[in-house]
């Protein structure tokens, strides 16, 4: 007697249990960020050393990600879901009790390498989990963790950092890690394509050179601006492996009947648009994540709390819009959704960009919602189209790149909006150093205003002078970083204008109707 298939699993509980694992992953690319003082101080480092508790993340985090859909072939992708569950649980402990740096970076590298697969095999096992006609609906739920994950990071982690101490940043991921590794295990059901493949041989080429490359381009995105980009030798270095290894990468795999990462996929016109627009998903998303915590703390004093909880209003608001965006995919064609998004994002950086000095919390908070409302807009409809004519055996494949694509324009959205703002500081500065001389009549008032000030003070006369000018240059600083970082979010909202206008010229396809086929390429 045969034994009866397994009855299936509502998918909304199934969307839940593999989101679990997923945004406690996401939720790490963006949570220690802020407590890279208190991890530096509490093992003895430098500020400087202490980054690389970062770079090693994203660098092993970036080799798995487009590796993980021919990883789940190969062992099947439930039992790589969970294995990867439990790496990165495990890596987590470890990572929490480091006693040193180079043991906190080696773990580090090791939760990366475990964590990679946790997004495009959650996006994959949802994906497959709905019927074609409900695929908006799923990718609100995958949304949910990719876009809202990063925003509540900082401000979960300012405020473990603060009130409690930098390790419950990784403790706390074991319990999640456990229960997620148990709803997986008892609610995940793998259709016949997600199955363990028979593997003939390993394309270790391939494999190589997708790690080497795409290690040493996130090592140059995550250091180029503390080694002064192409002035460093070191970054020169890895920029040339980097670029002759994709290269290479890219001829090699289009060759292979069975390669690591599948490229072909990009001669579907609904897939390769949307990938792109995933790329600016990443660098909306991460860039004015980073921007905003930066400039509060940096100008306006907030400490790393503080900062972070100005971004969680923002979440809130995708939070409540991506099932409402999820419904709208069935009605609205995907170019017209994603031009709206990026038109909103756009709008919200160029407000972002009219603060003064005087700019108060509220304020923030409201340019944050304006930044982060667009954001619906713009991943539910790109990853509904890019998956429209994928068929079940790409899922994983698809998954892996749109998950790579959106991270590397995330690593590149915050290195270019660095760069930017550096650039602009400089200028800033020496515009406004002109204005200092007696015949400039807002000189003239602030330094009458000054020493004014530091008579009354008891300053000694032979002071005063030095004492105001020192003033002065302490609020001409102050300007010209705040300037700056208006310039940063008017270069982000300039290039978002561009891609809404461009988003009108991709495929018109839309989601596949109840009953119809998924086309297999």
């Amino acid at each position: 007697m045969n034994e009866a298939a397994p009855k299936p699993v509502n998918p909304i509980w199934v969307s839940i249990a593999v989101s679990l694992a997923a945004f406690m992953e996401v939720l790490d690319t963006t949570i220690a960020n802020v407590a890279l003082t208190h991890i530096a101080g509490s093992l003895g480092a430098s500020s400087e050393e202490s980054t690389w508790v970062l770079t090693s993340y994203l660098v092993s985090n970036g080799i798995v990600l487009p590796l993980s859909g021919w990883l789940s072939g190969l062992m099947g992708r439930k039992n790589f879901f969970i294995l990867c569950i439990i790496g990165f649980t495990f890596t987590s402990f470890m990572c929490g009790i480091a006693t040193s740096l180079p043991m906190l970076i080696i773990f580090r590298l090791l939760q990366g390498l475990a964590g990679g697969g946790l997004q495009p095999a959650q996006q994959a096992i949802i994906k497959d989990s709905f019927p074609p006609e409900k695929l908006g609906m799923a990718f609100a739920i995958t949304g949910i963790t990719t876009v809202l994950a990063p925003i509540l990071g900082p401000t979960l982690g300012g405020y473990i950092t603060d009130n409690y101490n930098w390790r419950w940043i990784f403790f706390m991921n074991v319990p999640v890690g456990l229960l997620a590794a148990f709803l997986v295990k008892v609610l995940v059901q793998d259709p016949p394509s997600a199955q363990k493949q028979v593997v003939d041989s390993i394309d270790y080429i391939g494999l190589g050179l997708i790690a080497l490359g795409l290690g040493a381009l996130q090592i140059v995105l995550d250091k180029g601006q503390q080694e002064d980009w192409f002035d460093s030798s070191f970054i020169i270095l890895f920029a040339v492996i980097s670029a002759i290894s994709l290269v290479l990468a890219i001829y090699w795999l289009l060759q292979q009947k069975r390669p690591v990462v599948e490229l072909k996929l990009f001669k579907i016109p609904s897939f390769g648009m949307p990938c792109v627009m995933m790329f600016f998903v990443g660098f909306a998303l991460y860039g004015s994540t980073t921007l905003l915590p930066m400039m509060v703390q940096a100008n306006f004093g907030y400490d790393a709390t503080l900062s972070g909880l100005l971004l969680s209003p923002g979440g809130i608001v995708v939070l409540f819009m991506m099932p409402v965006v999820g419904k709208l995919v069935n009605v609205v064609p995907a170019k017209y959704l994603i031009s709206l998004g990026m038109l909103i994002n756009a709008f919200g950086m160029w407000a972002t960009g009219l603060i003064t000095p005087q700019t108060d919390y509220s304020t923030f908070v409201f340019v944050r919602i304006l930044q982060t409302l667009g954001l619906p807009f713009l991943f539910v409809p790109a990853s509904t189209l890019a998956f429209s004519k994928i068929s079940p055996e790409n899922s994983s494949n698809a998954s892996a790149i749109i998950s790579l694509t959106r991270n590397l324009g995330g690593s590149i959205g915050i290195a270019l909006v660095t760069n930017k703002l550096i650039h602009s500081q400089q200028i800033q500065q020496s515009y406004l150093v002109q204005h200092l001389t007696m015949a400039d009549a807002g000189y003239r008032y602030a330094l009458d205003t000054y020493t004014q000030v530091m008579t009354n003070l008891g300053v000694p006369s032979t002071l005063v002078s030095t004492k105001a000018m020192g003033k002065i240059y302490q609020d001409l600083l102050h300007q010209a970083s705040i300037l700056a970082y208006r310039d940063a979010y008017n270069f982000v909202a300039v290039l978002l204008i561009v891609l809404g206008i461009a988003a009108l010229f991709m495929p018109t396809n839309r989601p596949p109707k109840k009953g119809s086929p998924v086309e297999s390429h």
